[in-house]
Parts: C-alpha cells; structure tokens; sequence
C-alpha cells in the first residue's frame, strides 16, 4: 500500500494513497465525474441516489460510475434491494490519490515508518500510547502458580514501541494489577498463559490458542494445526474482546522463547504479518525462534503460518 507524507514542519501525517498512472487520471476531466466521486466520499451510494442527489440523467452517472470503476477510484461494496430489484452500493476506494509520472530519485532517509504506524494505528494516538501494556508478574501468582520471565523479551518491545512516540509515560500493568474496569480499552498482552493471568482469561476468544488442559501446546483454529514446541510463540491482532470498539495485541508463547519469538517476528517483520493468515476480526500468526548467530539468543523467526 502507498503512502502520502504530510511533512509540516515539526509534524509529519502518512495517509493511505491510490497510486494510479497518468492516463486514468483523465477519468476527472469531467466536472460530473468529480461530483460523483465528492458523494461517494460521503457515504456509499448507487447510481439512481447520486443522480437524484445532483439532479441528473441515471445513464450519465452510469457512465462515469464505470469509469471511475475501472480507474480504480471507487469500488462496489455491496448491494440493496430498491424496488424489487439490485441496486450497487460504490464507494471511494481512497482518500488521496498520487500520479507517478516517472521514476525520480527518492528520499532515503525517511523519518516516519507509515506501515508499523498503520499496524499500530489504534494503539498509538497523536504521539502518545493510547493503550495498555500487561506483562505477568515475576512473583509466584495465578491458577498455575508460575512466574513470569518474559520482562526482558518485553522491554524489547517496549524499546521499539518508543520510537513512534513522542511522550512517553509508564503505561503498563503486571497481570496481577489490571482491573476489570481496565480491560475496556486498547491492550497490548505479552507473556504465556502460565505466567500471564489475562493471556489465559482471554484465551478462548483467540484465534489461536492454548492447550490449557494438556501441554500448553498451541492450536490454531484456522489451519487446525498443533505446535507443542517451546519456541513457538503467536501474534494476533483483533478485537478486544471486552469491548468490540477496542483492538487487542497479543505476543504469547508456551514458554520465554516462544513470546521472545512473537516479539521478535513483530519487530522485525510487520510488513510480512499482515500477509498471513486473516480473520473477520484481524490477523493472527504463527513463528518459530531462530538463533541465526548461535549466540544462545533468539534473533530471528520462521513463520509456520
């Protein structure tokens, strides 16, 4: 996906952009067709509304409806029962849209990271973390009676997430700490189900879960696979599922090399995770952890799904 960048001074604003070449750009040669796209921009429509709205003829607005189409400018989303018959809902495929005329030469050092600030659109707001963190507690706690080893694979993450802010204030909570008032805005989860209380309360509305009633092993409920290895850790981005209008992050695995795995899969490869496997409500992966160097520390992953 293309990016715009917005460098205002001190500021910088990415927006998503349709990249089109010169030629489709002629589909906006008509006054009509620019109207067209200004109320599609406002909410999706059909034809027959759009020609009511600006009082014309249904077959013009058919026509630079399939042109605007086939440039790419909008899209069918849908359909709606009008009087015993299909009309087709459109609307803006995007808010801006870039005409690359030729191959220049590009910036290199580019100071904003517009996908992981896509990827991290709902946690992150104006600059400052709009989010909990939840890491479990190294004291000995929950059903299970373990301790949480996964701090340091946290910090990490931690370390990564602060370059995208620009007021950084503690925002995080051990698992025995959080409360159910808490649990209503954005989450960010890491640690296993043994040593974090809220990865084993929430683990049954994810899409890849835990074997909690055998070895802990991980079973992902959209390729019905099974992955008992200790270094195999999970990433899923979702709902919350406390409340809907919320998202959930989760970097989990059986043990401390498989959430240092989900971590590390994050951080180094937030382009390929949106790839892979995808829900009606997110994305959810599966990594496995690399010692490249074989420093007895885990720098890298393989993705199983």
């Amino acid at each position: 996906m293309p990016y715009l960048i917005d460098d205002a001074g001190d500021k910088q604003k990415a927006f998503k952009t349709l990249l089109i070449e010169p030629k489709i750009f002629s589909v906006f040669n008509s006054e009509l067709a620019l109207k067209i796209t200004n109320e599609l921009a406002k909410k999706p429509s059909c034809a027959m509304d759009i020609a009511r709205k600006l009082k014309q003829h249904e077959q013009k607005i058919y026509y630079h409806i399939r042109r605007l189409e086939k440039a790419g400018i909008i899209n069918l989303i849908g359909t709606e029962e009008r009087v015993g018959a299909l009309a087709k809902l459109y609307s803006v495929s995007s808010p801006f849209v870039s005409v690359k005329l030729f191959d220049g030469e590009h910036l290199v050092d580019v100071k904003t990271k517009v996908k992981e600030l896509d990827f991290f659109n709902s946690f992150i707001e104006n600059g400052k973390l709009n989010a909990t963190i939840v890491v479990g507690s190294p004291d000995t706690h929950g059903k299970y009676g373990a301790q949480a080893s996964d701090g340091s694979a946290a910090i990490d993450f931690a370390l990564f997430l602060g370059t995208f802010l620009n007021d950084v204030k503690p925002n995080y909570k051990l698992d025995t700490q959080i409360r159910e008032n808490e649990l209503n805005g954005n989450l960010i989860v890491i640690g296993g189900p043994k040593a974090n209380i809220l990865i084993d309360k929430i683990n049954d509305k994810l899409p890849i879960y835990f074997d909690t009633k055998h070895d802990f092993s991980i079973v992902s409920s959209l390729s019905k696979s099974v992955y008992p290895e200790d270094d195999v850790g999970i990433i899923v981005k979702m709902k919350n599922p406390f409340n809907k209008s919320k998202e959930l992050l989760v970097l989990s695995g059986k043990r401390f090399k498989g959430t240092r795995a989900a971590i590390i899969g994050l951080i180094k490869y937030i382009r390929k995770i949106e790839g892979g496997n995808k829900f009606s409500n997110g994305i959810a992966r599966v990594v496995k952890a690399i010692d490249r160097d074989s420093d007895g520390i885990v720098d890298d992953v393989e993705f199983l799904e």
